[in-house]
């Protein structure tokens, strides 16, 4: 129980204790090159992790508007996002402020202009904004309470039409997430199985709030 504990305390955590020890790792996604300074204190440090990967590859974004990177850690996600499509604003959220100045310095590295990164716990940092696509690496370490939240508030913050995407370890939670999904969206696709990982995607239905 403790070494859980101390897992979650690492990244999940607004103010990490961890000594800082910088990194800058190389990765190639969608037949681009980007580059990713990391520290100590963020979750998957020494690379880009499968379950990031998966969601990266196989993503689907809207042709235009807002997208948000829920959890954005050093800012993967969002930053290929943005990079795939300059008509995109993408918003980058992360409790972890050391990965919130990471997410920042590697937008600036990667010449990055339309996505900015905020701090704060799941959704609060974007209270009064909507998307039109919302993805996640969930932190599934935190708990599955944290991770139900993501998915079951996802809604209030969806145009209609939007969809919600989420990376998941069959494993782990598998079964209780697919549950939680359909109980807030009604259904869900799974975009990819690869590696022991899933790709869910829900849309948001105009009856939905």
């Amino acid at each position: 129980m403790l070494d859980k504990f101390n897992e979650v305390e690492h990244y999940f955590t607004s103010k990490p204790r961890s000594k800082i020890e910088f990194r800058l790792i190389h990765a190639y996604l969608h037949g681009r090159r980007f580059q990713f300074l990391t520290s100590t204190g963020i979750f998957s440090k020494k690379r880009i992790d499968l379950g990031t990967r998966v969601l990266i590859e196989h993503m689907i974004l809207p042709k235009e508007g807002h997208v948000l990177d829920l959890g954005c850690g050093y800012g993967a996600i969002g930053i290929v996002a943005a990079a795939l499509n300059p008509n995109l604003r993408v918003v980058m959220v992360d409790i972890n402020r050391r990965a919130v100045k990471l997410a920042k310095h590697n937008i600036n590295i990667n010449g990055i202009s339309n996505a900015e990164v905020r701090h704060g716990n799941l959704y609060e940092p974007v209270r009064g904004m909507s998307f039109n696509c919302i993805l996640s690496n969930p932190p599934i370490s935190a708990g599955l309470a944290t991770v139900k939240t993501m998915i079951t508030e996802a809604p209030k913050y969806m145009k209609d039409g939007a969809t919600f995407q989420m990376v998941v370890k069959s494993k782990i939670c598998g079964e209780r997430l697919r549950r939680i999904f359909e109980e807030t969206f009604g259904d869900f696709t799974v975009l990819v199985r690869r590696s022991g990982y899933r790709v869910l995607m829900a849309e948001k239905k105009a009856c939905q709030d």
